[in-house]
């Protein structure tokens, strides 16, 4: 009996150590779980966009026997333009060469740039593809001097919280190479800002709601066909994404609740002292696999 009574101790420490790995084990596996359905911090999202537009509308919100477009549209002879192989090239050359010249420009002059310009590089981003021709898109053009300045001060306000806070050292670090800030003087001397807002679906009658199919994707190739279109007239930007401003500039532009800031665009002619970084681009070899 003695000796039995001097193992107990030993058993006990024995089923403590195996009580403890046992509890270890299943919280580690626990823990492991939680951070597989935890979502990734990601500060650099804006919050405004995170309005679960990829999702489907609810049923009872959408109307399955109209959705606002014509059930019956009329086919037509399609005649296209056909170049020889030689002016192909020779096209595709000239085109390439005018895109390569396009450079974020951060020091945009005060000089008057023509109305008509604008309405037509609009009128050209409005013919780029969207999800059942659905054309999920506004374009917001601000001219006036005190309507710029609060989109300014919007933009400041949130782009210093921004630089100190959400976007983290890496993002910041990243940056200083290009010497940004939350300074954005070109909010106030671009002639032109054109905020680019998705509609994440469309109004019908009665408050129903219309499915915009793929509204991100169809207004981000919008988007670059509208770069294309300014680059060949010879206006500049720089492609702004402010941020969590969204809803303040959404209210600020009396837009409604179903359209959501996606691209801040200031629009007018480079300053004659305007620098750019020294950038290069990817030759094509890294990134084009041809198969």
């Amino acid at each position: 009996m003695a000796f039995f009574s001097s193992l107990t101790p030993v058993f006990i420490a024995i089923i403590c150590v195996l009580i403890g790995a046992i509890l270890k084990k299943i919280n580690g596996e626990k823990e492991k779980s939680e951070t597989k359905s935890k979502p990734l911090s990601r500060p650099w999202v804006d919050e405004d966009l995170k309005d679960g537009s990829d999702h489907h509308l609810e049923e009872e919100e959408v109307d399955e026997m109209w959705q606002g477009l014509d059930e019956d549209v009329a086919h037509v002879p399609f005649f296209a333009e056909r170049y020889s192989e030689a002016e192909m090239i020779k096209r595709s050359q000239t085109f390439y060469e005018l895109l390569n010249k396009r450079r974020s420009v951060r020091f945009l002059s005060d000089e008057p740039v023509p109305r008509e310009v604008i309405d037509n590089v609009i009128r050209t981003a409005g013919t780029s593809p969207s999800g059942a021709h659905t054309e999920p898109w506004t374009f917001v053009v601000v001219q006036d001097p005190c309507l710029k300045h609060k989109i300014r001060e919007i933009v400041e306000e949130e782009e210093e919280i921004n630089y100190k806070k959400r976007m983290g050292d890496r993002w910041v670090n990243d940056l200083k190479r290009l010497r940004t800030n939350w300074i954005k003087e070109y909010l106030d001397t671009a002639p032109y800002l054109i905020l680019i807002f998705k509609q994440i679906y469309g109004q019908l009658p009665k408050g129903k709601k219309k499915t915009h199919y793929y509204n991100e994707i169809s207004v981000s190739i919008a988007c670059g066909i509208l770069l294309a279109a300014l680059q060949n007239v010879g206006l500049y930007t720089v492609t702004s994404t402010p941020l969590n401003c969204g809803p303040q500039l959404r209210v600020l532009l009396q837009r409604p609740a179903n359209e959501k800031l996606l691209l801040l665009l200031p629009v007018g002619y480079p300053k004659k002292d305007a620098t750019v970084p020294a950038l290069t681009r990817k030759p094509l070899g890294d990134i084009m696999v041809l198969m």
